[in-house]
């Protein structure tokens, strides 16, 4: 599974996969929530894995996408 993390840098958010040196998706001008909706919309389909950090650079939550794919076995 492919790891995606959505980050803050400066006033925009990026999105951009674990390891790489390019970022995947530019979400400049959004707020965090569209960020995380335009995420959600490019990984749909793609069996990934995208962590979404806070201001602070820390992980805040962490979705698969699909979400068949989750391996948590938890509701919510």
């Amino acid at each position: 599974m492919k790891n995606y993390h959505l980050t803050k840098h400066g006033d925009d958010w990026r999105l951009a996969k674990e390891g790489a040196s390019r970022v995947s998706l530019d979400l400049s001008g959004l707020n965090k929530v569209q960020a995380t909706q335009q995420s959600a919309q490019f990984l749909t389909g793609t069996g990934s894995s995208l962590k979404i950090h806070n201001v602070n650079g820390r992980i805040q939550e962490e979705r698969t996408y699909p979400k068949s794919m989750d391996p948590k076995k938890s509701k919510g």
